[in-house]
């Protein structure tokens, strides 16, 4: 019996008893018991142990209805203390056994309460079990996210129950939603089919309609989710919900919000904080700000929306993901409901748009001003603005907070921190919070994997993506892994790996992702293979922004401008997305390249006209680089000098001194000089084009004053390096290379094809040699441009015919350019030499660029 000073009264808030002294004294034990289920049922938790506590000190005893309803109390409060004294009362009253509804209301309890032991113990000790018993268990594992645990259930529960009823199947489906993809849609259909064949998915049960949409769409089968949805039409707010989420999971955000409309325009079902929630997402991938704020408008019309902190963060999330910080921060300060997934929006929302200082304000704040303590999530988004903030110089002093807070064995916040330390240039921190990781998965081997390709050492990150998948970790990398891997395989066109990896994809089914698809197009552009990288756009099922960009980026480094404009037409036809600013960069570049001046002044001009996109810098540069590189020097500087002067137009008198080198005009090209000197005084890049001019034009003196001001100013220039792929291995030259294992041969047979070279015509350009040496030493200066010797490797070391593809960190200079030429034609090979602006396609001694780059 519980008594008045019990914990169990001091647990409960004051008010006065439902029922009166004088019902106390008259009423017998079936109107007690009665009354007790009543509250339960109506899940009036308070009132339903008051009433249990009354019953007791008036001296009449529990039965075996009253424990399930007062059990049914404790769980929905989470008060374990409560639940451990009812089942105390329960065995002292011979209710723990029998009837079996006492037991299974305990697992159900305990589970709920954070005791999932004691739920199995419980479960265990039970001398008979029925449906509900074994339906709680599950349940109970579910709720743990032991979902191997919880099909184990299931199987046991088939050997004593010949039946499954609907409860059985929603927890399974569940289940088989966050197990391996392959085994748990084959399970999730198998219990469909079972469901089916029983009967058990009605109309009057929607919950287990819901729970197939939901089941589906985690496993990557949306058309079966749809198809579901469109079955059955007693629909309620959890089903429209279920859908909406799951389009936006699936990436379907158009259906997604079109979803919305329908339920809007055909029902009476109001949207709710978990409607909002869903669809807000959808609205920032699709750049829909107008659609956001309508319904954002919709949420300050109601008053149960307008305070959730639920929906304010999907809101802060929605406008700092389309850039307008400013009206995330103004949804945040309106909210005033503290809550950590408010906080932790905002700060992410600062972090994600570069406003590091501000987040690591916030953070401060949040435990300062609104006292909630940073959790994991709130360090998982605070620390990568430690990386990048500059008044934050002490970045180890965050992983001192970590461990002091105790969360540095919690996984987000290791990945995390290897993120930061990677970023800082210490990966050995990096591999040893990685190595002493209790339990590493996807994210983690991700996080490492990126950590490397961040720091420079590509070789380990391939080698991790390899350890990755061994027998003793067995995990299989997921899009989040191709699309870190894919970038650095065009970077360093190493085509071998890049095609091992699309491979990969295919076999387990990401190439259909559209990141994956968008980072496929990209690697294959910049490995110089247009024919793949068309193939690769043209298969995928769903394309966006990203998708089209990079496709007009890869026809416009290659000199292909007509095929870039023809690509931007069909995408302004599809109208699958609109143009943005990176578009209009990469279709002017493409225009530039290949001297369509006329047809890229229409598109600068109708950018913001019939486009609705603001010219930027960016663009500014672009249409200088147009009119620079067509030979319209003195237009190209009068566009500049009629602009207001700043910083603004550093890549503007960039392309200016480019299309000066060119066309080596050393008055404009010293002007354009001079300006960037004072814009950006260490950019070695602008004394180098400078020199370079001065030295094509036999100036020596002057290109040797330049040459001084770069080493006063203490200005390095980056070392030219070169990379050639062989076999699955990068091999890397660096301005006359002499450690490569085969570096005697290469010079030795580069010499002879010089030799060769000099006996067919060729002249070396002496010109690309600043130094003022005489012409023997000149000509061995050029003999060791990594550019040439990574071509010379890959001709001793491939196939006849086969396609020699080298990348270089820099301009190629012109002297190399004509090299490239002559030893296509020479060695009747095709050379694809990508360089810091372009890529270069030589055959048959004629470049793609027609010599204009």
């Amino acid at each position: 019996m519980v008594h008045c000073s019990s914990p169990l009264i001091t647990s409960l808030p004051t008010f006065s008893s439902p029922i009166s002294k004088t019902q106390t004294r008259t009423h017998n034990q079936p109107s007690w018991v009665q009354t007790l289920r009543s509250y339960a049922r109506e899940e009036n938790y308070h009132a339903a142990l008051s009433t249990y506590i009354s019953m007791c000190n008036a001296g009449v005893a529990p039965d075996h209805f009253a424990f399930p309803a007062a059990l049914k109390a404790a769980s929905g409060l989470r008060q374990l203390s409560v639940g451990q004294q009812l089942h105390a009362a329960a065995v002292k009253h011979g209710y723990q056994d029998s009837p079996v509804t006492v037991g299974n209301t305990l697992v159900t309890m305990y589970a709920r309460c954070g005791e999932l032991g004691s739920a199995l113990r419980v479960f265990d000790k039970m001398s008979q079990r029925d449906q509900v018993s074994w339906n709680s268990l599950i349940a109970a594992l579910c709720l743990y996210n032991e979902w191997v645990p919880a099909l184990d259930a299931l199987r046991l529960m088939l050997t004593e129950c010949s039946e499954l009823s609907s409860f059985t199947l929603v927890s399974i489906l569940l289940a088989c939603s966050n197990i391996t993809e392959s085994v748990g849609l084959r399970l999730g259909r198998e219990v469909h089919a079972y469901g089916l064949r029983n009967g058990i998915f009605t109309d009057d049960k929607i919950f287990t309609y819901n729970a197939l949409i939901s089941m589906y769409a985690k496993l990557g089968q949306i058309q079966d989710s749809i198809l579901i949805f469109h079955c059955f039409h007693n629909r309620n707010i959890v089903t429209w919900n279920s859908m909406i989420s799951s389009l936006v999971q699936n990436n379907q955000f158009t259906l997604a919000i079109e979803t919305l409309y329908e339920m809007v325009r055909s029902t009476e079902i109001i949207p709710d904080e978990f409607t909002i929630s869903s669809i807000l997402p959808a609205c920032s991938k699709l750049d829909l700000l107008n659609t956001g704020r309508e319904i954002h408008a919709y949420v300050l019309k109601n008053e149960y929306l307008f305070d959730n902190a639920f929906v304010a963060s999907a809101l802060i999330d929605m406008y700092c993901n389309l850039g307008r910080v400013e009206a995330g921060r103004l949804v945040f300060d309106q909210v005033s409901v503290q809550r950590h997934g408010l906080w932790n929006a905002m700060i992410s929302g600062y972090a994600q748009n570069g406003l590091d200082e501000e987040a690591l304000k916030l953070f401060v704040d949040m435990e300062v001003i609104a006292g909630l303590r940073p959790n994991e999530t709130t360090l998982a988004s605070v620390l990568p603005a430690c990386v990048k903030c500059n008044a934050f110089e002490r970045k180890e002093a965050i992983h001192g907070y970590v461990v002091v807070r105790g969360m540095e064995g919690d996984r987000f916040v290791q990945n995390a921190l290897m993120d930061m330390y990677a970023r800082v240039g210490k990966m050995d921190v990096s591999r040893k919070i990685f190595s002493l990781m209790d339990a590493k998965d996807v994210v983690s081997w991700n996080t490492l994997i990126a950590g490397h390709i961040v720091s420079g050492t590509v070789s380990e990150a391939f080698e991790l993506l390899l350890e990755m998948q061994s027998e003793n970790n067995g995990l299989i990398p997921n899009n989040i892994t191709l699309i870190t891997v894919l970038p650095p395989c065009g970077s360093l066109a190493a085509l071998a790996k890049g095609k091992e990896i699309h491979g990969f994809s295919i076999r387990h089914g990401l190439n259909d992702d559209v990141a994956v698809g968008s980072a496929l197009v990209d690697m294959y552009g910049k490995c110089g293979c247009l024919e793949l990288c068309r193939k690769v756009f043209d298969k995928m099922p769903k394309r966006n922004l990203i998708t089209w960009n990079v496709l007009i980026m890869a026809y416009g480094m290659h000199g292909h401008g007509e095929e870039a404009i023809k690509v931007f037409d069909e995408m302004i036809l599809s109208k699958e997305t609109k143009p943005s600013e990176v578009t209009f960069i990469a279709v002017l570049a493409a225009c530039s390249h290949s001297g369509m001046v006329h047809h890229g002044l229409d598109l600068f001009h109708e950018m913001k006209s019939r486009y609705g996109v603001e010219p930027t810098p960016d663009h500014i540069a672009c249409l200088i680089d147009l009119l620079g590189r067509a030979g319209e020097l003195n237009k190209a500087h009068d566009l500049i000098s009629s602009m207001n002067p700043g910083p603004h137009l550093a890549g503007a008198w960039s392309s200016l001194l480019g299309a000066c080198r060119i066309h080596k005009n050393v008055k404009l090209g010293s002007i354009a000089a001079r300006h960037l000197i004072e814009l950006e005084p260490d950019e070695a890049s602008h004394y180098v084009l400078l020199s370079n001019i001065y030295a094509a034009a036999g100036q020596w003196k002057e290109a040797t004053e330049v040459r001084n001001v770069m080493r006063l100013n203490n200005v390095k220039k980056e070392p030219g390096c070169s990379w050639i792929e062989l076999g699955s291995r990068i091999h890397r030259f660096m301005v006359g290379e002499s450690s490569h294992p085969e570096s005697y041969h290469i010079h030795s047979f580069l010499a002879s094809l010089w030799d060769k070279m000099k006996r067919n015509g060729y002249k070396p350009d002496l010109s690309c040699v600043i130094h003022d040496v005489d012409e023997e030493e000149k000509e061995k200066i050029l003999c060791g441009h990594s550019e040439k010797l990574a071509i010379a490797f890959g001709l001793m070391s491939n196939l006849p015919g086969t396609t020699i593809r080298v990348t270089k960190n820099l301009r190629v200079c012109n002297d190399c350019h004509e090299t490239a030429k002559f030893l296509s034609k020479m060695e009747g090979r095709e050379i694809v030499l990508r360089d810091v602006r372009r890529f270069h396609h030589f055959r048959d001694g004629v470049c793609s660029c027609r010599d204009y780059w």
